[in-house]
């Protein structure tokens, strides 16, 4: 015999799910996710989504601000070297959203990255696919050419070096990744700052300005001669979880910054704004905690959060179960010698 959801509510009982294969409506009380897990955006505040949320509560200490000064007044890379969870791919989006300069042109690294991949894409089969439909519903001799413009896209590493009167963000995250070709393959467009897309140069002159797409889906941008070239450098952060070496002739172009696990004030910052003062107040065993367990193996800051989440929220378990959840939360990324 099939039953209705239950709809008796324990009170105090802060479970959502509980096992036992009972439908239920407690889902309805599911509480407000943590500042940093809000993916939906605060349509009353323009801009504020989970990325939002994070850069105005990162805070970075003094020497990582001098560090991302040297690079913009350099024009020159930022390479980012930390720990998972150190707030390295966050730096970005507080620069961004500090400097009013619009949304992080994100470029995420895998071993198959190249770097056309990052400049742009051209749709070639869809423009072929396009032409031959042409063919087929109008004069098959001379069918008029598809706008080679709506088939190509830049990419965040193109759109970032588009002309402006100001310097977009672009977040090129976990270069170390890549395969060992794409580093020395960024020298030149760094150097330089600007590119080519020969798809467009092969074009007879009477179509030298062609429109395309850009990669944060904005306005077709022109583009002329089949070449992009920037009038302010991006501001240009990388990142590395230090796997592996780069090439010297790549370090000798970047600024460097190692950004180092925060002490016991810096922790108690990020959580008061991140949770608030009340948080900050009531976290102090758990700071402490918290360096502990770090000293005998990796730990995220954002594992610290949710641990003080979990203790201070108004829908905390109680104590004796609290401690094992925390355990759990608080559990080391990786121990000294794994691996």
């Amino acid at each position: 015999m099939t039953t209705g959801p239950e709809t008796s509510d324990p009170v105090g009982d802060w479970r959502i799910y509980r096992g036992d294969g009972r439908p239920h409506e407690r889902v309805r009380r599911l509480p407000p996710p943590p500042p940093w897990r809000r993916f939906s955006p605060d349509e009353t505040v323009p801009g504020r989504g989970r990325r939002a949320e994070q850069a105005i509560s990162y805070r970075p200490d003094a020497s990582v601000v001098d560090k991302v000064n040297a690079a913009i007044l350099l024009r020159r890379p930022l390479l980012v070297t930390g720990k998972p969870g150190s707030g390295k791919s966050t730096l970005a989006y507080n620069v961004a959203y500090e400097l009013g300069l619009g949304s992080v042109l994100y470029w995420s690294i895998t071993s198959t990255t190249t770097l056309q991949s990052g400049l742009y894409h051209y749709d070639a089969i869809g423009r072929l696919h396009e032409t031959s439909l042409r063919g087929v519903r109008g004069r098959a001799d001379t069918p008029d050419p598809p706008d080679i413009g709506r088939y190509i896209r830049l990419g965040p590493l193109g759109t970032a070096l588009l002309p402006g009167d100001r310097p977009r963000v672009l977040l090129i995250d976990e270069l170390d990744k890549s395969n060992i070709d794409l580093p020395n393959d960024l020298l030149n467009v760094f150097e330089e700052g600007r590119f080519a897309i020969p798809e467009l140069q092969r074009l007879p002159e009477e179509q030298a300005r062609i429109h395309v797409m850009t990669e944060d889906g904005g306005p077709r941008v022109s583009i002329e001669h089949g070449e992009v070239h920037c009038a302010n450098f991006p501001i240009v952060i990388i990142t590395s979880n230090g796997e592996r070496e780069f090439p010297p002739a790549f370090l000798r172009r970047c600024v460097r910054l190692v950004i180092e696990p925060p002490g016991r004030e810096r922790l108690a910052e990020i959580i008061e704004a991140h949770l608030g003062a009340g948080a900050r107040a009531a976290s102090e065993r758990l700071i402490e905690e918290f360096l502990a367990r770090r000293a005998d193996g990796a730990l995220a800051t954002d594992q610290l959060l949710n641990a003080v989440y979990l203790a201070t929220s108004g829908s905390r378990p109680p104590e004796a179960e609290l401690n094992e959840i925390l355990d759990t939360v608080l559990r080391p990324i990786e121990t000294p010698g794994a691996g």
